[in-house]
């Protein structure tokens, strides 16, 4: 099981970070080492003293494919949920700063909380999906995937031609403007519509 992120799908989350609009989809990868099941806490980790939340809605690939044109993206998953991309926002600068990879930043252990899913055909539209983050009660981010750069089935056309995507593999689509920085004590919730489907308590 792999974990592909894209990066600065929302017009709006790159103006907010000062970043250049993408001519293709921008993605990274983290590790299985970086779930963090629901309602398990994340702890603050040592090395950095800035960790931002980043909401994204998630899709979980159901079958094998490679090279999978857009018209037949939507056989390619079953599933939508909700997930968390931690990032330590001062060690991502440092990276980026110095022109390196800045996978310790994004892909460090329990950085991708991951929450429930919910079934493909309860969406109308899987590019009309409200989403939503809330930090101790405060909604804090707002999403729809309409106003993705890159739609669910473009950015699986795309991904494909470089990875053979396989079952249980997991897509975390980015992230809408709004995001921030997480201390000890607070406590995240996460959901699609007005359905709570994941909370991280912050350690």
């Amino acid at each position: 099981m792999k974990i592909i992120a894209i990066g600065r799908n929302y017009v709006e989350h790159a103006k907010e970070l000062n970043n250049p609009l993408p001519e293709e989809p921008v993605f990274f990868l983290k590790p299985d080492s970086a779930l963090l099941p629901n309602r398990k806490p994340f702890f603050y980790p040592n090395f950095s003293s800035e960790i931002h939340y980043e909401v994204e809605l998630v899709v979980k690939i159901s079958r094998v494919g490679r090279h999978i044109e857009k018209r037949f993206a939507h056989r390619y998953y079953d599933e939508i949920g909700v997930g968390i991309d931690f990032t330590a926002r001062d060690i991502q600068r440092q990276c980026k700063a110095k022109g390196l990879p800045w996978e310790k930043a994004k892909a460090f252990d329990a950085s991708a909380p991951l929450g429930k899913f919910m079934t493909k055909n309860h969406f109308r539209d899987v590019q009309d999906i409200d989403f939503f983050l809330e930090k101790n009660d405060e909604i804090v981010q707002q999403g729809n995937s309409k106003n993705m750069i890159f739609s669910i089935d473009s950015i699986i056309e795309y991904l494909s031609q470089f990875f053979t995507l396989k079952m249980g593999d997991l897509i975390y689509t980015g992230t809408p403007q709004g995001v921030g920085q997480v201390a000890v004590g607070d406590n995240l919730r996460a959901g699609i519509g007005n359905k709570i489907l994941l909370e991280t308590p912050i350690r």
